[in-house]
């Protein structure tokens, strides 16, 4: 991946995303907690997920919704790069 670019996977039946923002890779869910959207589809810029439907953030560390209209945060997930593959750790 790129710096600011995002792509969606589907592990295990779980809808993810993984983008690299800031120089650090993060993988979180895939769908925004407003409505549905698959953020994969969303722009990445400083640290931030934009969701493409109604263009709230999110943050990429933490899951924290920042800006109206979302309430409701994603869940965020361990993810490390090895030999240029992406492991992501579910629960």
């Amino acid at each position: 991946l790129d710096e600011d670019e995002v792509v969606g996977a589907e592990i295990a039946g779980k809808k993810i995303a993984v983008a690299r923002t800031q120089g650090a890779l993060f993988a979180f869910d895939n769908v925004c907690t407003h409505q549905y959207a698959l953020l994969s589809d969303g722009f990445v810029e400083d640290g931030t997920i934009e969701c493409p439907l109604h263009q709230g953030k999110f943050e990429c560390a933490t899951g924290k919704a920042l800006c109206a209209p979302l309430t409701q945060g994603i869940a965020v997930y361990r993810v490390r790069e090895d030999g240029g593959r992406v492991q992501v750790e579910l629960p």
